[in-house]
């Protein structure tokens, strides 16, 4: 691969030309790859774990694994497309998602299953930033807004069918289809980038590259998740992985305040305001993380849905947030995101209690679909605000640094949430194979949850502001995104209109 630089080129493509609606094809595929395989993966656990003879430990590494890698590098992935070309990287990361998908569903044991999980996570962060980036910069500016609004409202709608294909391809041709269907779509989306998506890079093009700083964040993600779910054996390494991660962890640090360029610069968490809304989001989405992981399980092994039921039961959720986002976004936009902030966690976490009336043999309409709704009713009154006072607590020109920061301190509390919540609720290796043992660990795992989303709301409640007039405004209005906030790109966008 030649790995010179690509000169940027003008954005002059036109939503209604037949380039424009190339472009939105390949990037809703592409991104709908990796929205999808955050969503059904979930749904096959069980029956992942029965075909591999695995414990609870496997199905949480099958989890985490993808998530310590794409957390870890989905900011250096977006500095590659800077680079390298948005086009290049984008395709490089479908074909890497794609042949690490092949290889998780082909995998003959637990260990292979888990390797290729961290190497999907690569790809993931490879292609996620790639899809939004190449919208931002082939779009005319005119028309570069309603490119985003159809971009994020298509992908929430791929991540609205992920619980459902994936119970669907769980029940039917079994758990190695919810990996093996990323490779077609990979066959269709790489072609089609190569042939119609123009090719750009960035103005950051420039410096060099703090792999450093990725591989230690990585790193300390991996050993401290390490450490969690191997907790419970008491091991000598088990304590010495902790400290190591911890270590890692300092470092990463240090380094990202030494280095030239570095991957997470330092001195956008002296807005006090950012450091907050981060904070918010590390407790909400280690809710949310927890809670999709453990609920999937639960009305499998508890309730005995099948998969595809499990599935569809979560699906009210996405479908609020698709519907609804963009009303959402625009309230705040009106009296500010501090009283959303506070009371969409309260929701949540009202949801989470809500769900502890699921047990054995749950009737999904008197039982389940309550708690679902007010799940989605609270996910659609914080998502918007929050990425709005992300995006507001920065300068304009760092939105999009401010973005993906957010994004993966959301993923990387998701991967946490998945690793501690067995343990603190008292989960054994076996568990998830005993209705009984699991739905006991359950009743202890929603109220942590629903207290970190509470202590969330509290801080949102005395640390969020109201933007200042004239800041930058979110430009994904409408998604369905349930694992992270969407992302937003740092190229600047028409001014957004008033609501």
């Amino acid at each position: 691969m030649d790995h010179s630089p690509v000169p940027a080129v003008p954005a002059r493509v036109r939503v209604s030309s037949r380039t424009g609606r190339w472009i939105l094809v390949t990037t809703v595929l592409g991104s709908s790859m990796a929205l999808l395989d955050s969503t059904v993966v979930n749904v096959a656990l069980p029956r992942i774990g029965r075909d591999l003879h695995a414990d609870l430990a496997v199905l949480q590494w099958t989890v985490n694994a993808y998530l310590v890698t794409l957390a870890g590098l989905i900011l250096l992935g977006g500095s590659l497309g800077d680079r390298y070309g948005r086009r290049r990287i984008f395709v490089l990361g479908v074909c890497w998602f794609a042949a690490a998908s092949a290889l998780c569903g082909l995998a003959p044991n637990a260990t292979v299953l888990v390797v290729a999980r961290a190497l999907q996570g690569i790809g993931g962060a490879l292609l996620t930033p790639g899809s939004l980036a190449l919208i931002q910069a082939s779009f005319h500016p005119d028309d570069r807004g309603r490119a985003v609004g159809l971009w994020s409202g298509f992908g929430g709608i791929g991540a609205a069918i992920g619980p459902f294909l994936g119970g669907w391809l769980v029940d039917g041709p079994g758990w190695r289809w919810v990996f093996l269907i990323n490779v077609p779509a990979a066959l269709v989306c790489a072609p089609v980038a190569l042939r119609h998506v123009p090719e750009s890079s960035g103005e950051r093009g420039h410096g060099r590259f703090d792999v450093l700083g990725a591989a230690l964040g990585a790193a300390a993600l991996a050993l401290v998740t390490y450490a969690l779910i191997q907790a419970h054996s008491g091991a000598v390494v088990v304590a010495s992985t902790a400290a190591a991660g911890v270590v890692a962890a300092v470092a990463f640090v240090l380094v990202e305040g030494r280095v030239s360029d570095p991957m997470m610069p330092l001195e956008v968490f002296s807005s006090r305001q950012f450091s907050a809304v981060n904070a918010v989001t590390l407790g909400v989405y280690a809710a949310f993380g927890g809670f999709f992981f453990l609920v999937a399980l639960q009305l499998q092994v508890v309730s005995g849905y099948s998969p595809l039921r499990a599935g569809i039961a979560l699906l009210p959720t996405t479908v609020l947030m698709l519907l609804f986002s963009a009303r959402s976004g625009a309230l705040s936009d009106r009296i500010g995101p501090r009283l959303p902030l506070t009371v969409g966690p309260v929701l949540c976490a009202a949801a989470m209690l809500l769900m502890l009336r699921v047990g054995p043999h749950a009737h999904y309409l008197t039982e389940v679909l309550p708690a679902v709704v007010v799940m989605g009713a609270g996910m659609v009154t914080l998502v918007a605000p929050l990425t709005a006072s992300v995006l507001a607590s920065v300068d304009s020109s760092r939105a999009g640094l401010a973005s993906g920061i957010n994004n993966a301190a959301a993923r990387a509390a998701g991967l946490l949430a998945v690793a501690a919540l067995p343990l603190v609720s008292g989960m054994g290796p076996q568990s998830y194979r005993s209705a009984e043992a699991f739905d006991a660990a359950f009743r202890r795992a929603m109220p942590v949850c629903a207290a970190l989303l509470v202590a969330a709301a509290g801080l949102a409640f005395a640390t969020v502001r109201r933007p200042t007039p004239g800041c930058r405004r979110p430009q994904c209005r409408t998604h369905g995104f349930v694992t992270a906030p969407p992302l937003e790109d740092g190229r600047d966008g028409p001014a957004p209109r008033a609501r």
